[in-house]
């Protein structure tokens, strides 16, 4: 008997997918989920902000309205509806792609003009990239094992960057950045998280990274790390009012800039839905892809009406799900309630920036480990003793790292260019798809098959892709 949509080949029971989990452990899972995004969600506004004039309270405010914004963006993807959303546990949200050409519109502005401008770009861009969904996800067919697994890993190694920053503390102009005691914290919670792994079982080990989050938050008190600073200062009830900073302006410049941010979002989010896919056992097909990429877009159109930014996938969160096993999208949806929650009650935000960003940084470090590994597991599956996949892969991964490896590698490039080529899962997926169509399609001779013809089937009965050395 075939297998329906949502169910298990037994066709007696639902995908873990599609499985819903008692109510505790839906919150507990959800919370962890906001817990390994919050900072990620938070940044560029923090960024933004500043750069176009803002002052603090309206840079918080920015913030809530970001929080508030991937929070719909995540319900659209998990829940979605008509023919928008992928129904995976895919997360949403502020997509770093846009940071450096926001930045620089806002400076090209007048302080009063500049976030209405960005606001009308976004909007024209999500707009596009929703009428581009079903034509761009049929690349899906150019995207097999030796893609995937490439981009996969690509994403794991360039989000590790990351959580060495905030190991170090995360702001390189404070005093103590880098400092013994900001590398030991991170260190700790990286040995806690580890531990936890270890020693607990089945639910507790699931949430082992929140755990572990709470133990070396708690640590951080005594030693002095921990700013309590937003709570004291946070507003019980903060709607995003639509338009708070005015109506939208439309720009033909920052509608460019902004469509170009909006093509690398939909290339980020179909490489990380294959992932995704492949991890949680339910392979991700052009037309999970199109609804995944209505709901990035979607979400990005809406946004702007509560001063919010363009919305794409959340990496991170592919390696908690690896990690943890959770595969049910109702849990990630849960996360997205909370983010509303968060978003509409700023001071119920401000205890989840309680985690110092060292003890962030340590469990990001087994997150972030854990998606790389899941594309090197990939990888093992792309027949690399065939034709030329290992020099795709040696190509791809190379380009790819320099974003990573040399930070200014590109500086001397134009700076609608530095949108794409800063961002190493972005140059690295087109490397790595333009030689596999020269390897594998256009290169082989008459009458011979491409190399990735046939679908890389996991084995009957595995449950995901399992990072090396998970339990």
């Amino acid at each position: 008997m075939a297998a329906t949509p949502g169910r298990t080949a037994q066709g007696d029971r639902k995908h873990p997918v599609d499985a819903t989990l008692p109510p505790f452990k839906m919150f507990t899972s959800g919370l962890q989920h906001v817990a390994a995004m919050y900072a990620g969600v938070v940044a560029p506004p923090m960024i933004v902000g500043p750069a176009c004039g803002l002052g603090p309270t309206e840079t918080a405010f920015l913030m809530g309205a970001s929080l508030f914004t991937a929070g719909i963006a995540t319900l659209l993807q998990t829940l979605g509806f008509w023919k928008i959303g992928a129904k995976l546990p895919f997360v949403n949200g502020v997509s770093f792609a846009g940071v450096t050409p926001m930045v620089a519109i806002g400076k090209a502005q007048s302080p009063g003009d500049a976030l209405p401008v960005i606001f009308g770009a976004v909007i024209v861009a999500g707009v596009l990239g929703f009428l581009l969904a079903p034509y761009f996800s049929r690349l899906v067919r150019f995207f097999p094992p030796v893609v995937t697994g490439t981009v996969i890993t690509l994403i794991g190694v360039s989000l590790l960057p990351v959580a060495f920053n905030w190991s170090q503390g995360g702001n390189a102009t404070a005093h103590d950045y880098g400092s013994p005691v900001n590398i030991g914290m991170a260190a700790l919670t990286f040995v806690i998280v580890l531990v936890l792994r270890r020693v607990l079982r089945g639910f507790l080990q699931q949430i082992s990274i929140l755990l572990g989050l709470v133990a070396g938050t708690l640590i951080a008190i005594p030693v002095g790390i921990t700013d309590f600073g937003a709570i004291t200062g946070a507003a019980p009830v903060g709607f995003p009012t639509p338009f708070h900073f005015g109506a939208p302006q439309f720009d033909a410049a920052a509608i460019v800039s902004m469509c170009i941010v909006m093509l690398v979002c939909m290339t980020e989010s179909t490489a990380d839905m294959l992932a995704l896919g492949k991890i949680v056992d339910r392979p991700a097909d052009e037309r999970t892809i199109e609804g995944g990429l209505r709901a990035d877009t979607l979400g990005t159109a809406i946004s702007p009406l509560f001063n919010g930014f363009a919305n794409s996938a959340f990496a991170q969160n592919i390696g908690l799900v690896a990690m943890t096993k959770v595969r049910s999208r109702f849990v990630v949806a849960t996360g997205g309630l909370i983010l509303i929650v968060l978003g509409l009650c700023p001071v119920a935000a401000s205890v989840i920036s309680l985690v110092p960003l060292p003890v962030l940084g340590g469990a990001g470090i087994v997150l972030f480990g854990s998606v790389a590994a899941s594309g090197i597991q990939t990888l093992a599956t792309a027949a690399m003793d065939k034709g030329e996949n290992a020099l795709i892969v040696a190509a791809s991964v190379g380009i790819g790292l320099i974003p990573i490896a040399a930070p200014r590698f590109y500086h001397d490039f134009p700076k609608d260019m530095l949108v794409v080529l800063d961002s190493g899962i972005s140059t690295g997926c087109i490397v790595a798809i333009v030689l596999n169509l020269a390897f594998n399609h256009f290169g082989k001779r008459r009458g011979e098959p491409p190399l990735e013809v046939i679908p890389q089937q996991p084995e009957r009965g595995a449950p995901d892709a399992r990072p090396a050395g998970a339990h």
